[in-house]
């Protein structure tokens, strides 16, 4: 099996796109709670979308663990709804850039099929770096707007924007494999990850999904619709402090998470406007080619 059987793709129907950045986001287990798949979905609200290619399904699902679900449409017509791998384009014309995007659903086969679509996709479309986005269950309190963090390989890139370079050894998913394709490729790559409270982890976060919005929004240049999600984390917050509420033991563990977050909180990553500048700087670099070996 290799890409041409599984990638539905017509590029030449796109057209031209403003240094575009492809930014992924899969459901499973790099997404807790649907953060990182949610803020892309809020991210299009409202924003005309088109569809340039689809990854087909029947390959990479083990179907009693994915199920696919019955659906009937306003004619009545019943159809099966198959879990869904397509690359979107966002325009932004009041943005620096257009987005190419993946909010799917993390294959359970064929990871290397998978991620070589991913990197196909990204030099079809000109797409010099490849942003993969997902959630973790952390310690970290509900009470505070959570920190965004991320890792890159590329020398340039983790140097300019204050990123770790990937220090991890042993088991890992999709993401992973997508991130070492990528390298494989040329292609900068940067993994960012917001926190969950673990605590509440069977909750819904849209904090976590706004706090990975504004990262994306700064760096990349593109308005987000983070700031109508503001009703959604309200209502959320009051659930979660109704949660915790009552538990002194709960309630003392926060405290001390609070206290720990407004330390770290000092030694946060640069501003977003500076990030935003060396982002832009490195793509100008990597187009004219002066930008220094990795």
């Amino acid at each position: 099996m290799n890409i041409d059987d599984v990638l539905d793709a017509d590029w030449d129907a796109v057209g031209t796109l403003r240094n575009p950045v492809l930014v992924v986001a899969l459901r499973g287990w790099f997404d807790v709670s649907g953060v990182a798949t949610g803020a892309l979905e809020w991210a299009i609200q409202d924003r005309s979308v088109t569809i340039v290619a689809s990854i087909d399904p029947d390959p990479f699902f083990d179907f009693t663990q994915e199920r696919p679900e019955t659906v009937i449409d306003e004619d009545g017509e019943r159809h099966i709804r198959w879990p869904e791998n397509d690359f979107l384009i966002a325009r932004f014309p009041e943005g620096s850039r257009d987005l190419v995007m993946l909010s799917g659903v993390e294959p359970h086969l064929h990871w290397g099929v998978f991620a070589d679509c991913i990197v196909e996709c990204a030099k079809q479309l000109g797409c010099e770096v490849v942003v993969t986005v997902g959630a973790a269950a952390e310690g970290v309190p509900h009470t505070r707007s959570p920190h965004v963090v991320g890792s890159s390989s590329n020398h340039s890139l983790a140097r300019r924007l204050g990123l770790s370079r990937p220090q991890y050894q042993g088991p890992t998913g999709v993401v992973g494999v997508i991130q070492e394709r990528l390298d494989r490729e040329g292609i900068a790559g940067v993994s960012l990850r917001v926190g969950v409270p673990h605590y509440l982890a069977n909750a819904q976060h849209p904090k976590s999904s706004a706090a990975l919005l504004r990262h994306l929004e700064h760096v990349l240049g593109i308005p987000t619709s983070h700031g109508e999600m503001y009703e959604e984390i309200q209502r959320w917050e009051e659930l979660h402090d109704a949660a915790v509420e009552g538990d002194d033991q709960t309630v003392s563990y926060l405290t001390m998470l609070e206290d720990e977050y407004d330390r770290r909180t000092e030694a946060a990553l640069p501003s977003a406007d500076a990030l935003a500048e060396e982002f832009e700087q490195f793509l100008r670099e990597q187009q004219d080619g002066s930008d220094e070996s990795d």
